[in-house]
């Protein structure tokens, strides 16, 4: 799933690329097009965007929202991109990758593709950014609040620390991978319960997450250039590193599966007790 520092990325390049462009048309090409498209205006997808100008390209949590210059009503396209989709830059000329679901032909010649293999994202038609599921009830963007609202925040959560991470409503934009990244930087368990933590190790955390968020962004920003498709991860320390050496202590790397979730983690530098009945693969 693209996660905050690939999508902070993305928007970026969309901005450099897109701003000023005209949508001359639009295709939905595969027969799934009405599970990813959802026009919540009612007025035609394709009908609705072609000849719109792109105005502007923001970033909230894992959406990007994109508003037009229109002598319409003013209206937002907002894609999800869950698990599988991606967005793609790319000449009309260029084979396309399987299972890109829509084409947005662009005025300069150039395409914008969006690319799900599993369907499971969305592109939203809509005035109202908050009849988007799930989009108002997003907490803050984790760059943009203090410790002392961190603080605030992450009180009223009682579960193990890496599902409140990743729950959008205490911060915005954090996933299962980038959730294993911040824990190791925290050097924290990752089933420890909020509850248990010291207000040390609470500090520790919002560290951890500032300092790997924006590491993150700068390294994908190298790694991704332009590629807007590509989810540059051989960076992370622990994520998809089962048994690698931890960068940190060269202790081979666990896996963990528990609620159809994969989480990496360093049995030596983050300590803890397996939970009863969690699904283990634990490196030897």
């Amino acid at each position: 799933m693209p996660e905050l520092p690939e999508l902070e990325v993305v928007c970026e390049v969309l901005h450099r690329r897109l701003i000023g462009q005209t949508i001359t048309s639009v295709q939905v090409l595969q027969p799934g097009g009405p599970i990813v498209v959802r026009d919540l205006i009612h007025e035609g997808f394709e009908k609705t965007l072609a000849g719109a100008i792109f105005a502007d390209v923001k970033r909230r949590g894992k959406f990007l929202i994109f508003s037009f210059k229109s002598p319409l009503p003013e209206f937002y396209l907002v894609i999800n991109p869950k698990l599988t989709g991606r967005l793609q830059l790319s000449t009309p000329s260029e084979k396309k990758i399987p299972k890109t679901q829509v084409l947005f032909n662009l005025g300069n010649g150039a395409q914008l593709r969006y690319v799900d293999q599993k369907r499971m994202g969305q592109l939203y038609l809509s005035r109202d950014l908050n009849t988007i599921p799930d989009f108002a009830r997003m907490g803050p963007e984790p760059l943009d609040i203090s410790l002392e609202e961190f603080k605030a925040r992450l009180k009223p959560f009682l579960g193990e620390i890496k599902g409140v991470l990743t729950r959008g409503d205490f911060v915005a934009g954090i996933g299962n991978a980038y959730a294993d990244e911040i824990l190791w930087e925290a050097k924290l368990y990752p089933y420890i319960k909020r509850s248990k933590l010291t207000p040390e190790e609470i500090e520790r955390l919002y560290s951890a997450m500032r300092t790997t968020l924006l590491n993150s962004i700068e390294k994908v920003r190298e790694e991704m250039g332009e590629n807007i498709h590509l989810k540059p991860r051989e960076f992370m320390a622990v994520h998809m590193k089962t048994g690698q050496p931890c960068p940190r202590c060269g202790t081979p790397i666990s896996l963990v599966g528990a609620n159809q979730r994969i989480t990496n983690f360093c049995r030596t530098c983050q300590p803890g007790g397996l939970t009863k009945g969690m699904v283990t693969n634990l490196s030897k």
